[in-house]
């Protein structure tokens, strides 16, 4: 096999800095910056500007289409039985 063909892999703080949240997790990827994290030992650190913390999808957040409001439209612009007047 062929010797530094794979990048590293080693524990990776990546910090989600709008939710206040941060997860440790194994990843290639690298940073120069670093973080003391709970255990005392210091890991690299990655800044991500959305994580499951703050994605409105998971959050709960999300935008809800006003589906009635279209319904209401269309029948304003065509009638009740989808025929234009």
């Amino acid at each position: 096999m062929k010797e530094d063909k794979h990048p590293s892999y080693g524990p990776v703080v990546f910090r989600d800095r709008s939710a206040g949240y941060a997860f440790l997790t194994r990843s290639t990827a690298g940073s120069d910056e670093t973080i003391e994290w709970d255990d005392g030992q210091t890991y690299p650190v990655i800044d991500v500007e959305i994580s499951a913390e703050s994605h409105p999808f998971y959050t709960g957040k999300a935008r809800v289409v006003d589906a009635e409001g279209q319904v209401a439209k269309f029948e304003k612009r065509y009638g009740e039985g989808g025929q234009q007047a």
